[in-house]
């Protein structure tokens, strides 16, 4: 994994005024400890969220400056933080750090808890303080080993200069975080699957309304945030909203900057800190090279398996969760990942509709049924022996388990990008729909309702 925050057309050194997630790495990519942490302005936003900004007003300068979830849905933080409940009764509510990280094609998170865990037990910290939350869990993936324990041992330093613990900063506000490592489920990134988890429960997403932020962990009020996005957190309350708002591009309407990526055969895999607003043609080939001598881009996803492909033609468009949207799809994560010309489209998707099959909490009955059905009308296109009317049975499957129509949104995710590369690679489809033998009629195929 690399990380670096210029390109041969972009050779911008990382600031604190341009950079507020990334400056503080170290070159060699180990960790930045306590030390190094504070020496370079850490725990200076939770110094000035503690001594001289009520809570609620933490609150407000998080929704001013615009912050969204940085985990894919891009939902509002600060409306988010102000649907926790005013009532000081109250008084025992959770703050839940969404480190699930399971995405393929994502490791963005993986780079800061492994690299700054400390800027995100200070976003946890300033979080907690606006929330009244007196206990966190960072929710880890299970395979992240590494992040593990550098974020254990951050903890441990944190509580050792009273950052963590009782009367911090002398300010009589309680707040412990414990590091949670779960059992390795992709429906654990939906925020309900992970509390049921937390509690050691089926991570079965829950049916909403109740929200979290009314019935939470163990019954009581809890805001579940992703890392990327508490990461933010210190930066807004240290250096103020309008310089946030500043940092996007002409033409974004999301504020401030966005761990992005690409993946796959280009000549330069890695993850920058950028500017919302930039263009994906930019992101391409100013920053990830272009492809690689000898292959051609195909088509790409913007951010994630759960995305949409897109064209080489869509390059241009500014990555930002509206821009994208013009071309068709989603943001997602931002770690866009290139497809070249030498792979099968039919091959690629039996690929990630088995990932998301298998990942299936299997609650409902249209992505329990639905995706393992996509998946082996799949395998026999791929192995040529499809049938007539298989394309329009995908297509049929993508409208039924589309957004609104399954109890959380993992289906709607597993199907965008096969009705996007039915849209665009139909004939790759067509080829494997084997050719009806004289006077042998064709296997018998179930009717998707709706179709």
């Amino acid at each position: 994994m690399t990380l670096t925050s210029f390109g041969p057309a972009n050779r911008i050194a990382r600031t604190a005024e341009t950079h507020p997630l990334t400056w503080r790495l170290r070159d060699d990519g180990e960790p930045v400890w306590l030390d190094e942490y504070q020496a370079k302005n850490g725990y200076a936003a939770a110094r000035k969220a503690f001594a001289d900004m009520a809570q609620d007003d933490i609150v407000q300068t998080v929704k001013d400056a615009g912050l969204k979830g940085r985990g894919g849905a891009g939902f509002p933080t600060g409306v988010k933080w102000g649907l926790m409940p005013k009532d000081e009764s109250m008084n025992i509510r959770y703050l839940l750090c969404n480190a699930d990280e399971m995405e393929p094609n994502t490791w963005k998170d993986r780079m800061l808890m492994e690299q700054l865990p400390h800027l995100l037990i200070e976003g946890m910290l300033i979080s907690a303080r606006a929330l009244k939350t007196y206990r966190g869990y960072i929710f880890l993936r299970g395979e992240y080993t590494t992040a593990a324990v550098h974020l254990r041992r951050a903890v441990e330093e944190a509580k050792a200069a009273g950052l963590l613990g009782k009367n911090i900063l002398g300010s009589g506000f309680d707040f412990e975080l414990f590091v949670h490592t779960g059992a390795g489920r992709y429906i654990c990134g939906e925020e309900t699957a992970l509390i049921n988890s937390l509690e050691g429960r089926r991570a079965n997403p829950r049916s909403k309304p109740p929200f979290p932020a009314a019935v939470g962990v163990w019954g009581k009020p809890t805001c579940v945030n992703n890392v990327e996005t508490l990461c933010n957190v210190p930066a807004i309350i240290g250096n103020g909203v309008d310089w946030y708002k500043s940092l996007a591009r002409e033409g974004s309407e999301d504020h401030g900057t966005k761990l992005m990526g690409f993946s796959g055969k280009v000549k330069n895999p890695g993850l920058w800190e950028l500017p919302f607003g930039v263009t994906a043609r930019e992101l391409f080939e100013d920053y990830a090279g272009g492809m690689r001598d000898g292959f051609t881009l195909k088509c790409w996803q913007p951010g994630g398996a759960g995305t949409g492909f897109l064209l080489p033609e869509h390059l241009d468009a500014q990555m930002y969760a509206g821009g994208i949207a013009k071309v068709g799809t989603r943001m997602g994560t931002g770690l866009a990942m290139a497809v070249d010309d030498s792979v099968n489209m039919v091959s690629l998707l039996r690929n990630m509709e088995q990932f998301f099959a298998r990942e299936s909490c299997g609650f409902c009955t249209p992505c329990r049924d639905g995706l393992p059905w996509s998946v082996k009308l799949l395998m026999a296109i791929e192995k040529g022996e499809g049938q007539p009317g298989d394309i329009e049975t995908l297509l049929g499957l993508v409208g039924f388990l589309g957004p609104g129509k399954t109890f959380c949104a993992h289906a709607p995710g597993a199907v965008e990008p096969l009705g996007s590369a039915i849209k665009y690679f139909r004939p790759e489809f067509e080829a494997g729909i084997a050719q009806a033998k004289p006077g042998v009629p064709p296997l018998a195929r179930p009717i998707v309702i709706g179709a």
